[in-house]
């Protein structure tokens, strides 16, 4: 399996009890509505296969997660901080009203000067902001997705119309 064939549902937070069970913060709501059997963890890179033994939903955005073959502490712990994915085949439809930032990736960037920025290829989400990435004359552009660089979002048409800061362009172009 391939990175670009799944979508991120979230991250391994941390162990919880002896057993191998593990917290589970879960990036988007709905997650208990989809049927999976297994999950994959980025490991070195690699997206490696589990089976779920069992999942839980205690609380929003927080699931109880065990895994097939991860039954002690130590075993669970090799795997914290690692992130979660699902096949795309999974992947809830979105409609306009649950749209959010991170649904930009794939989306063409368009900003008010320099016009025609090209695809969103990734939107990561950090601390303070999310940040998107776009490969703008041959370099990698990143740039933050918020109020005051968004313009407009045109769904339909997959284009997101922004007005970036004065000289961002200009501190990768050198």
């Amino acid at each position: 399996m391939k990175t670009e064939d799944t979508f991120r549902i979230g991250s391994l937070l941390k162990t919880r009890g002896l057993k191998g069970e593990f917290q589970l913060y879960v990036d988007f709501d709905g997650l208990e509505d989809i049927k999976f059997d297994a999950v994959f963890i980025d490991v070195a890179g690699k997206l490696v296969p589990f089976f779920v033994k069992s999942i839980k939903y205690p609380l929003p955005n927080t699931a109880y997660l065990n895994l097939d073959g991860v039954d002690t502490i130590e075993a669970a712990a090799k795997l914290v901080k690692k992130d979660v994915f699902l096949p795309n085949k999974l992947k809830p439809e979105v409609d306009e009203e649950e749209f959010t930032l991170m649904d930009l990736e794939g989306f063409l960037a368009i900003d008010e000067k320099h016009g025609e920025l090209g695809e969103i290829l990734e939107v990561n989400e950090y601390p303070q902001q999310i940040i998107a990435s776009v490969h703008y004359n041959n370099k990698e552009v990143l740039f933050p997705l918020n109020a005051a660089t968004i313009k407009g979002i045109d769904i339909e048409g997959g284009e997101v119309y922004l007005d970036l800061p004065e000289g961002l362009l200009d501190v990768y172009m050198d």
